[in-house]
């Protein structure tokens, strides 16, 4: 080969060394036959394998003699075995071992070839698979979702193995492009894959800020023998796998197959049967179904399915802060504002820095000003409609009062939450709180700049 234009792995095969490799490779192979054939014996074969060897050097040394590349190797090759060398290229021509070996070294250079194919295949293949997704992601961000959803599951296709997320994604962008049959489709073939996209977080506790902080694995096996960081602990994300069934049922009864859609959750649930979320996915499927049917006996019949469920979940998970949340979301979503209030207050008890749960709880209660608020907006203005204005002033006053407690704890549990902030700083404009609302401006004008 030429140097210049040779890269050294490739030279490397067509040095003379590895041809001569390849040679002998062909001519003890012959020989292995030929023991198998009763040609040659056992003991000899032994000592061919055990003694095989060349010289290169030595091999040239020959062929200036005699000529012959073939018989000046198997020269210098009978001086390494001795006597046994008789038996080494028995029945076989210069062609069966030159030909033999070239298409072994043709082999060699095509492995190193196809390596560097699948290298830069694979590269492009990666670069290909980050620019749709990248596409994908501008299309979802511009509301173009039906397009994002075909270039995710384009992105899934190119490895259903590895890209299964990417499926999910497109499930979801085909339920925000309102293309429902096609999220069921995708929806099922993940359930069916039985997909659940959980993955490993690392945690792991500074012990200057006595924080615990979320890391990437790579910091994680680093710190967790560092002096300066403890209590190291992976945790996992929540499975999806609820998500999309509840996902399926949705769409089903959205599609008027309501026995569809309860066979696909109890489904679920029978290969998950102490799956909490699975056991509320339920249960907001019959609370759904029961608001959508004109048939009283029937509405009333899912209503207990639901509160039957409800009481399950609460059984399997008394002290589950996240669960009564999620009750107090779906008692919230079917207007029962009373039992959500509970189950919030339920849900600060047992994790008392849940944010969402403080926001909600709020929330709730904000919900009951409205109705004051249009019935003072219609009052008059006669001795009896100014008596009814103050009492539904302090009506609404008190309202704000009641949520001034959850407001300032989720302040302590979250300093820079603005929600929660402009919320407090609000009411105590109204209630006339006039220091307050001076504090809560200034932490305010501070988070933001």
């Amino acid at each position: 080969m030429i140097k210049r234009y040779s890269r050294p792995d490739m030279a490397n095969v067509w040095t003379q060394d590895n041809k001569f490799k390849k040679w002998m490779d062909v001519e003890l192979a012959a020989c292995k036959a030929h023991v198998t054939l009763g040609n040659i014996p056992e003991e000899s074969y032994r000592t061919i394998i055990e003694k095989a060897d060349f010289n290169v050097e030595r091999i040239d040394e020959i062929e200036s003699e005699i000529h012959h590349d073939v018989i000046a190797f198997l020269t210098c090759v009978a001086e390494y075995i001795g006597d046994d060398s008789r038996f080494v290229h028995l029945g076989l021509t210069s062609s069966d071992v030159v030909d033999t070996a070239f298409s072994l070294l043709i082999q060699e250079s095509g492995q190193i070839l196809l390596a560097d194919i699948k290298s830069e295949f694979d590269f492009l293949y990666s670069q290909i698979e980050t620019s749709i997704i990248n596409s994908a992601v501008e299309d979802n961000r511009n509301s173009n979702y039906s397009v994002a959803s075909d270039k995710l599951l384009m992105a899934y296709r190119m490895n259903e193995e590895k890209n299964k997320d990417y499926l999910y994604y497109a499930a979801g962008s085909a339920v925000n492009s309102k293309e429902y049959e096609k999220a069921l489709d995708y929806y099922v073939e993940l359930k069916e894959n039985n997909y659940t996209g959980v993955i490993d977080e690392y945690y792991i506790t500074n012990n200057e800020t006595g924080e615990e902080e979320k890391v990437s694995e790579t910091e994680f096996d680093l710190l967790k023998s560092s002096k300066d960081y403890s209590n190291p602990r992976v945790g996992q994300t929540e499975s999806r796998y609820p998500e999309i069934v509840k996902n399926i049922a949705l769409i089903y009864v959205q599609q008027g197959k309501n026995d569809v859609a309860i066979e696909a959750i109890q489904e679920a649930r029978s290969i998950q049967p102490d799956d909490t979320s699975l056991i509320l996915n339920e249960a907001d499927l019959y609370i759904r179904i029961s608001n959508n049917s004109d048939d009283e006996s029937e509405r009333d019949l899912y209503r207990k399915k639901f509160k039957e469920l409800m009481e399950l979940a609460i059984t399997k998970d008394p002290e589950n802060g996240i669960l009564y949340y999620n009750l107090g979301v779906i008692s919230s979503e079917q207007g029962e504002n009373d039992s959500a209030l509970e189950y919030y207050k339920k849900a600060i008890e047992f994790k008392p820095d849940y944010v969402d749960a403080y926001l909600n709880l709020v929330a709730v209660i904000l919900d009951g000003e409205q109705s004051i608020v249009d019935e003072m907006n219609n009052l008059g203005t006669s001795k009896k409609d100014n008596i009814r204005y103050d009492q539904l002033k302090v009506e609404r006053e008190n309202l704000y009062k009641e949520c001034i407690p959850f407001l300032e704890k989720l302040i302590e549990v979250s300093p820079t939450n603005i929600d929660a902030l402009n919320t407090l700083k609000n009411i105590y404009g109204v209630l006339g709180e006039n220091e307050k609302f001076k504090d809560i401006s200034a932490m305010i004008n501070e988070i933001q700049g």
